[in-house]
């Protein structure tokens, strides 16, 4: 079975939100493009999906957004100023392209992270794929999509990447209700978006990673709106329980929730402390500021 198995070959990105949360920051800046020290945001993602040989992604966009797509074109001016400085250009590495790997589609009215998705499906086409929510920043080694595509070469059909929390903070996220577990694996018979604590069947909750197959985009034409007058992914992958294998694998690594100023920062200062070149002088920082 798993010679005939499609491969991951596609990402599509949903980066059409407003970022109200950080205005006046996102007024005429991507959230997506706020940086984590000197990367932004969807930098990360975008790594993460090429780590686990995703050749294709797909960035759901809307207005204003044109930004992001520029920071993965080529900068003629800014390369050959440096280049003309001797300055080493292979810091802009990451953000190039092969011609034809980058593709943007649009939706136009935000109606949710299920109709996002939905936008991709001509590019998506008849493959399987994953989706990447850019504002969880997921650090591992390996990365968490290179997790998840080790996990499908081995269980195939739809898989979601789960975190374990506090039981009286699911209220925030969607849970499984989990069946058997073996390893990071475990099987998924059903969803629940944002339930009551004394409701969740379990405290692993979804973390913004998923491999789909393209059956869940015939249920996302027909889906109707769901928690908070959107149209949920959770509800139409729900639709997929029962008939294709449906897993969840449990994350070994860190999460931050950049779609909050406390993420934000948190994943800030985590990410810099680590780093080579400035995490003994962040540390000190740090605790001169605590010892005011």
């Amino acid at each position: 079975m798993t010679s005939t198995r499609k491969p991951i070959r596609k990402a599509v990105f949903p980066v059409a939100g407003l970022g109200t949360r950080f205005l006046p920051a996102t007024k005429a800046i991507p959230k997506e493009l706020l940086p984590i020290v000197d990367r932004p945001l969807i930098q990360y993602a975008v790594e993460e999906a090429r780590e686990a040989g995703i050749e294709q992604m797909i960035f759901v966009t809307g207005r204003g957004k044109t930004a992001l797509v520029e920071n993965f074109d080529i900068a003629y001016e800014l390369e050959a100023t440096m280049a003309a400085r001797g300055k080493d250009l292979s810091v802009l590495d990451p953000t190039r392209f092969t011609p034809g790997n980058l593709i943007t589609v649009r939706q136009q009215v935000p109606m949710g992270l299920g109709h996002a998705v939905w936008c991709a499906r001509a590019i998506v086409g008849d493959e399987p794929f994953a989706v990447l929510l850019p504002d969880e920043l997921m650090v591992g080694t390996p990365g968490c999509t290179a997790q998840m595509v080790e996990a499908y070469n081995e269980v195939g059909g739809n898989l979601i990447s789960v975190l374990e929390v506090p039981m009286e903070e699911v209220s925030s996220y969607g849970v499984i209700d989990p069946g058997e577990s073996r390893g990071a694996l475990t099987e998924v018979r059903g969803l629940v978006e944002k339930p009551r604590v004394e409701d969740a069947p379990s405290n692993k909750i979804v973390s913004g990673r998923y491999i789909l197959q393209p059956e869940v985009m015939r249920a996302l034409e027909s889906q109707e709106k769901g928690a908070g007058g959107e149209i949920q992914l959770t509800d139409s992958m729900a639709k997929m329980i029962g008939h294709q294998p449906f897993h969840a694998v449990t994350f070994k690594g860190r999460r931050f929730d950049c779609g909050s100023k406390t993420g934000f920062v948190e994943a800030t200062l985590a990410l810099a402390l680590e780093r080579e070149d400035m995490g003994a002088e962040v540390r000190k920082i740090a605790e001169r500021l605590l010892a005011r």
